[in-house]
């Protein structure tokens, strides 16, 4: 037991500043948007900068590919030390990246190349992780295990905020426009350091140790993934509708509560980092339970609550008009949102064999974030700019119901046998629901 968990604690502490990095992109958009463009209106700088960010999400796939063949060919261990520097790399070139005062739109292209090298990291990062918490984990514990890459995916994300909460005390709106946004990516270089460091000295996984031994030469291919193709596109369909609402009520979330409902940029991020502090507390009770019911059931509950919910909860938080109106519908968003979030990555490392699961997770769900997730801000902000902002809430509806369907025809996951090549279920008592097919 010992040694899971000091497995799990590795790869959850560099998930977490893996997450730190990425996010604070988005939570210190609207201070540093206007250092990087022109004077102009307000949402149109922030579409700049969330497109920016979009772009990110493109070279997903790319590193999804990459990283994703690294981790079944030369292991979890490397993939993971590989993404955590590529990350540090993009920390410091926004760090440092001049403004558009000084540089006209050379600021943008530092930037641009910045978000490009995060977006090949985290395009690794999600899946090795996923892969390396899901393969540490005892049997019976997957769930559980796996459910701490989101809470340390949110705790990145609260320290960011916590981070802008106290700069936010410390320094005034000036200092904070022109300087003070460079903080939290030194921090984030600094910690993707320490990181390195210890992910140098992780332990690799006992199920890809084994399976080393016997698996093929084509293992970590894209003709090995061929080979199960319909797992892939399961994956792409099942995060459809999860990541398009995750992103809406985590990196959105802030700026739809000042941009929109008219709350001060303060209480929108305290909004968001209570409602998030509760949401990663959520993340190993719901992962436990589906130990013990199963994968679909919390996935089904997900993609019910959010298909109907999302258009009133966004309707309410519009007229919210203060922190616990606010932080209610948000908490109620977020808890709905738990069902996909908490189990989601072991689903994903369940449905492949060992020697093609870190690519089979990361490249197909770096297709759908790149598609759905990372595009979600900027759709939302468009929808606003052309003054239809309603219609964003009927579009992430419409992504959940989409992931709905799939989840009520896929097949449970929770019994599979990780070292089995064909990726068989454990010997069980027979339950139709819950034994995969072949």
């Amino acid at each position: 037991m010992g040694q899971h968990w000091k497995k799990i604690w590795i790869g959850s502490a560099g998930n977490m500043v893996e997450w730190f990095d990425w996010f604070v992109y988005a939570s210190f958009a609207t201070y540093f948007a206007g250092a990087f463009f022109p004077a102009g209106n307000d949402t149109a700088k922030l579409m700049n900068t969330a497109g920016i960010f979009a772009v990110g999400f493109f070279m997903r796939p790319v590193g999804g590919w990459l990283l994703g063949r690294v981790g079944d060919r030369r292991g979890r261990k490397a993939a993971l030390t590989l993404t955590v520097t590529l990350m540090s790399a993009s920390a410091v070139l926004i760090a440092a990246a001049p403004t558009y005062a000084v540089a006209g739109y050379g600021g943008v292209a530092v930037l641009l190349v910045a978000r490009l090298l995060q977006g090949l990291s985290v395009g690794g990062e999600y899946a090795a992780s996923a892969t390396y918490l899901t393969e540490a984990s005892a049997p019976g514990r997957r769930g559980f295990a796996s459910s701490f890459q989101y809470v340390s995916m949110t705790a990145g994300q609260l320290l960011g905020l916590g981070l802008l909460i106290v700069l936010q005390h410390t320094l005034d709106s000036a200092q904070l426009h022109s300087w003070g946004w460079r903080i939290p990516f030194a921090v984030g270089a600094l910690g993707a350091a320490v990181i390195f460091y210890l992910r140098r000295n992780m332990l690799e996984t006992e199920v890809y140790a084994e399976a080393g031994q016997t698996s093929g030469e084509d293992r970590g291919t894209l003709r090995a993934l061929w080979r199960h193709k319909r797992e892939a596109l399961l994956v792409i369909a099942l995060t459809m509708g999860g990541t398009v609402a995750y992103y809406t009520y985590t990196t959105y979330l802030t700026k739809y509560l000042s941009n929109t409902a008219g709350l001060s940029k303060q209480t929108a991020t305290l909004v968001s980092f209570f409602a998030l502090l509760v949401f990663a507390c959520l993340q190993p009770l719901a992962g436990a339970l589906s130990d013990r019911i199963g994968r679909r059931p919390l996935l089904i509950t997900f993609a019910v609550g959010s298909t109907f919910l999302t258009v009133p909860i966004m309707t309410l938080l519009r007229h919210a008009g203060s922190f616990w109106p606010a932080l209610g519908l948000s908490l109620l968003a977020l808890v709905v949102v738990t069902g996909y979030t908490s189990i989601n990555a072991c689903v994903k490392a369940e449905l492949f064999p060992t020697g093609v699961r870190s690519l089979g997770v990361a490249l197909p769900y770096a297709i759908a974030n790149a598609l759905f997730g990372g595009t979600a801000e900027y759709v939302a902000l468009w929808f606003k700019n052309s003054g239809t902002e309603s219609g964003f809430s009927w579009y992430v509806a419409g992504c959940a119901a989409v992931s709905l369907i799939v989840y009520l025809t896929m097949r449970e996951t929770r019994d599979i046998d990780l070292t089995s090549p064909a990726g068989r279920a454990a010997e069980q008592p027979a339950d139709p629901a819950r034994v995969p097919t072949s």
